[in-house]
């Protein structure tokens, strides 16, 4: 029998980020204070979007109505990374990435926090864009995952496959 493992990954559900889109998108242009600023929110890309306005402050306010909606969609604010307003003509632009993934310096740092654990039998492999923990006892995959939760990587971390 193989031994017990989990999967170290940072994915977030696409549907749910496009639907906190679509409703700060229809927020904007519903509430009385973005009225009349040409504010909008789209997609510009896969994993990215775009919000512009004729005002820096609206433009900053319409990335805070986004993480609203994000945070209400189960989503963490660590998988959206929002660049700095530049002005474009009359029109400021603020891009967004949604990130997902996780990159090799970030497994490679996740591993160390690991192995500096010092856990009997438990071992981190780095596959592509996550980790997979294994260990002898589920026990220290639990104690794994608790360690984890209590470190800040500066990404969204979610523990799946676990058996």
């Amino acid at each position: 029998m193989a031994d017990p493992s989990f999967d170290v990954v940072s994915k977030v559900d696409h549907q749910e980020v496009d639907n906190a889109l679509k409703q700060t998108a229809k927020e904007l242009t519903q509430r009385f204070d973005f009225r009349g600023t040409g504010t909008s929110i789209d997609w510009s890309g896969d994993e990215a979007v775009v919000i512009q306005s004729e005002t820096e402050s609206r433009a900053l306010a319409a990335v805070d109505v986004f993480k609203e909606k994000l945070i209400k969609r189960g989503i963490s604010l660590k998988a959206f990374e929002a660049g700095e307003p530049t002005q474009s003509g009359k029109v400021y632009r603020i891009p967004g990435k949604i990130l997902q993934g996780i990159s090799q310096e970030k497994a490679k740092e996740i591993g160390k926090v690991i192995r500096d654990e010092k856990l009997k039998g438990v071992q981190a492999r780095v596959q592509g864009d996550e980790l997979r923990v294994s260990g002898k006892k589920k026990d220290d995959l639990q104690a794994v995952i608790a360690l984890l939760k209590e470190r800040d990587f500066g990404i969204a971390l979610q523990f799946v496959n676990y058996s």
